[in-house]
């Protein structure tokens, strides 16, 4: 019995030859229905799926390349779908490079995974007839976002299941190092796309009383009892080749009050010790040696948070950039106070380890909206750098001990309470480099990152379910 129907994005009546043949060889696979590849991610084409598939399950093909399935690998696909009751089913797979075929795992889709670039590979196999009810329920019309759309309103009733087995082969088009791949959302050729995106992720956490009214707690500016207006923040661990320009960099700033720089050692073996001891001349530098426990970034930035000669606002650093002029650390105070807020986010420029720019060039992520930042930050994968933050709330909060996303975790929970200020004007060099820390990352640390990240959100969310919930109730 024919249990499924394949829709397929095509570019020309050649291009899926292949395809459709290995689809139609599958002894389940009842029709396979070719769509514009051009249109196919739009809610028009996501309702005409729903309306031509008349079998139990629908599997939608996302690639414009080959597909084919292992042996037996589609009854696999059915078989855990109807096992497990899923709304939509998906799995890990090959991925074929320059005649060169490698593991391709995914991760687990969880409640706060709502990145509209969470990668379930190319197959999306569906229960039809949630499909169909996800369908009755979308009322916008979306050119992009149409099958993320989908895929949230899906979500909402049922489960979408991981099968980390091998189950099909596809074509990798997209060659390009990890780093050269996180900053596509902000690429203002994207725009377009991203309020699509974020439209209709804001939706959906209205839906699931996630969403946060633009309503925001007042910060007093004025709290504690400071020797030092400002402190720039630099962990760094090994970082021979780079601490001398960020030093550098931070200690030459130009300001109308005082400040001082804070560099964390977390216990460096490359000779970065002796460069950080060269610049102790300066009485600006407070220099702190972290003890042999585990700190990673998160805990080097609490050692500089809780000092006693922490300023006021706390500004980043990282160990392998330098602040684009002097007036960088000037520009963020006076964001603090003009704008009233308790985190202040910079904008920056890709650059190679010479400073020559690199594409896209300038992220200054202007998605950001003072009235919708904080649930779209739910849907991205960072709100931006530099980062500053006003010492007594952060003191509060603190870091996660962990040396990948501490700053997006810190990002969503002061967001959660407080508004975040932004500034568009340039304000660092963030070098783009062979001993960056993501500039080439293999499948499973890129994996192991954003796994990481989706458990971030998903805490954030329940806790920000929780909130209104607790408001609910006060009303």
């Amino acid at each position: 019995m024919h249990t499924i129907d394949c829709f397929i994005p095509f570019v020309d009546d050649g291009q899926v030859a292949a395809t459709i043949a290995n689809l139609k060889a599958e002894a389940e696979v009842a029709r396979v229905i070719p769509f514009d590849a051009s249109t196919f991610k739009s809610t028009a084409t996501v309702r005409r799926i729903a309306a031509e598939s008349r079998t139990p399950f629908t599997m939608i093909y996302t690639k414009t390349t080959d597909l084919s399935f292992g042996k037996f690998a589609l009854e696999r696909f059915l078989a855990v779908a109807e096992d497990t009751s899923a709304a939509m089913v998906y799995a890990d797979h090959f991925k074929e490079t320059g005649g060169e075929r490698v593991f391709a795992p995914v991760i687990d889709c969880q409640f706060g995974a709502l990145r509209d670039d969470f990668d379930f590979g190319s197959v999306m196999i569906f229960r039809t007839a949630a499909l169909k009810e996800a369908v009755s329920r979308m009322d916008e019309e979306y050119e992009y976002a149409g099958l993320y759309d989908l895929r949230l309103k899906v979500s909402q009733k049922g489960n979408l299941v991981h099968i980390n087995e091998f189950l099909y082969y596809e074509i990798e088009t997209d060659t390009r190092k990890s780093g050269e791949k996180q900053f596509d959302y902000v690429d203002p050729k994207n725009r377009a796309v991203q309020i699509e995106m974020e439209k209709a992720c804001t939706r959906h956490l209205k839906d699931i009383g996630g969403y946060l009214e633009p309503e925001f707690s007042e910060v007093d500016l004025s709290q504690g009892d400071f020797e030092y207006e400002a402190s720039v923040v630099i962990p760094c661990k090994n970082r021979v080749r780079t601490i001398g320009d960020a030093l550098s960099s931070a200690l030459s700033q130009k300001t109308t009050f005082k400040y001082n720089v804070i560099v964390v050692d977390d216990n460096s073996t490359d000779g970065t010790v002796e460069v950080i001891k060269g610049f102790l001349k300066d009485p600006k530098l407070v220099y702190i040696a972290q003890d042999k426990t585990y700190h990673a970034i998160g805990g080097n930035w609490n050692a500089a948070l809780h000092h006693p000669k922490c300023g006021r606002f706390a500004i980043q650093l990282d160990s392998d950039d330098v602040y684009f002029d002097e007036n960088t650390v000037q520009k963020f105070v006076d964001a603090f106070y003009s704008q009233k807020c308790a985190m202040v986010v910079g904008t920056y420029r890709i650059t190679d380890f010479s400073m020559n720019v690199l594409p896209p060039g300038i992220i200054d992520h202007r998605e950001w909206t003072p009235e919708n930042g904080r649930n779209n930050a739910l849907r991205i994968n960072g709100l931006g750098a530099p980062r500053a933050f006003f010492v007594p709330m952060l003191r509060e909060i603190n870091f996660p001990t962990t040396k990948y996303g501490e700053d997006y975790a810190v990002g969503l929970r002061v967001s959660r309470e407080y508004q975040i200020g932004r500034i568009y004007d340039v304000l660092y060099n963030c070098r783009r480099w062979e001993g960056n820390s993501d500039a080439a990352l293999d499948i499973e640390k890129v994996n192991a990152n954003n796994l990481y990240k989706d458990r971030l959100r998903t805490w954030e969310l329940q806790a920000r379910i929780q909130l209104n919930l607790r408001k609910q109730k006060n009303i």
